[in-house]
């Protein structure tokens, strides 16, 4: 991932809705959830919740597939695991990070 998409993924989950609504998805898996299941299990009001889903999406974050006549949002699992190795390529300089650390 480019810097310019870590940013924009970090800061869309830098908001406390957002980060709860991505949290359930992701807790949801790959199938997803309705909008209207989403704002009834974290009480969003549809606007608020229209709002948030934008912004993840917009960040790539979430993905948004039709339906019929209705939407659904899952987690976008491959955009969540670049930016976590993004942010653990360089982890402990290469070495293990569970083994004690000598005193200084």
């Amino acid at each position: 991932m480019e810097k310019q998409e870590i940013l924009a993924s970090l800061g869309a989950l830098a908001q406390e809705t957002r980060l709860d609504v991505f949290r359930l998805l992701v807790e949801t898996g790959p199938a997803g959830l309705s909008p209207g299941a989403i704002g009834s299990a974290l009480e969003l009001p549809p606007a608020t919740l229209s709002f948030h889903l934008k912004e993840l999406k917009s960040a790539q974050i979430v993905s948004c597939k039709r339906e019929g006549r209705s939407l659904r949002y899952a987690a976008n699992f491959p955009r969540m695991e670049a930016l976590v190795r993004f942010l653990t390529e360089n982890c402990c300089r290469g070495s293990n990070c569970n083994e004690p650390r000598p005193s200084a």
